[in-house]
């Protein structure tokens, strides 16, 4: 039996706008296995950003239960937090966030640094086949955005994280780009047993994944 990463139990998330209440996440149950990948789909609004954002800790359920790693978060502190985004948890932001003043390859090796580990063939091969060898020693604002996606993927999984929450990770990227980033994806949960959870509109990068998720009215179904 393989290992259980990500553990959801009656999930509800409340947003408080004044006097109205609006229901984003109902009563969600939802369960990830150690290489399991699995897309999750849903229109915009419904609140597929918030599913990724509790299980990362950014934001707290109003009512539920997480397990990570099979262990409860609901008392897990500040430290505990930081200590499993920094060496289990990759995320690829819509946004990417990535360090301005720091060159590609420094952002790469920032969740390495983390960690106390250092620069390896692994981010060799990462850094290849993203197609970013030739920009290692730039800074990250001088790039496209396309390009900046690449360098977010590549820093999400320089250290082989056990679980990969992925926000839209190709909608910047064109056709050919795009089968590589799924193709990589796919190669690191087979390779490295990490699991991953995907938000995407795209079917076509949705099929790369074991499993879809559909989020619509709060509610995921299978």
């Amino acid at each position: 039996m393989t290992k259980l990463i990500v553990e959801l139990n009656s999930i509800n998330k409340t947003f408080i706008d004044g006097e109205q209440h609006h229901c984003v996440l109902n009563d969600v149950a939802l369960s990830l296995h150690q290489g399991e990948s699995v897309a999750l789909t849903g229109a915009s609004g419904s609140g597929k950003s918030t599913l990724l954002n509790i299980i990362a800790g950014f934001e707290l359920p109003t009512s539920g239960t997480l397990s990570l790693l099979g262990e409860p978060t609901s008392h897990w502190d500040d430290k505990r937090w930081s200590q499993f985004r920094h060496q289990q948890l990759g995320v690829v932001f819509q946004q990417f966030n990535l360090l301005t003043p720091l060159s590609v390859e420094d952002n790469i090796a920032f969740p390495l640094h983390l960690n106390g580990k250092r620069w390896n063939s692994w981010c060799d091969h990462l850094v290849e086949t993203l197609g970013l060898l030739s920009l290692r020693k730039r800074h990250v604002e001088t790039l496209s955005g396309g390009q900046q996606q690449r360098v977010a993927i590549a820093r999400a999984l320089a250290h082989q994280p056990s679980l990969l929450l992925a926000d839209e990770p190709t909608g910047n990227l064109d056709q050919s780009a795009t089968l590589e980033v799924m193709a990589l994806l796919c190669q690191l949960a087979a390779e490295h047993q990490t699991s991953i959870l995907m938000v995407t509109h795209s079917l076509e990068c949705a099929d790369f994944m074991q499993r879809r998720w559909h989020l619509d009215l709060g509610t995921v179904h299978e």
